[in-house]
């Protein structure tokens, strides 16, 4: 897999390497990582406040 980031995000990610004293790779694993596990969370949260806050209209619906 190659990753192409732009020349910002590199110099970006190059700084917070160094300020963190970690790879370039291991912080993009990471945050991939990271990205992985609160999708489903973000995802259910968001379906959780549609229901709440739609309850109504989705009631309207069903009929």
């Amino acid at each position: 897999m190659n990753l192409r980031l732009t020349e910002e995000e590199t110099a970006a990610l190059r700084r917070r390497a160094e300020e963190e004293n970690r790879s370039m790779q291991d912080i993009v694993k990471q945050a991939l990582r990271d990205y992985l596990v609160r999708r489903p969370e973000r995802l259910a949260g968001a379906i959780d406040r549609v229901v709440t806050e739609d309850a109504e209209l989705l009631e309207r619906l069903s009929r």
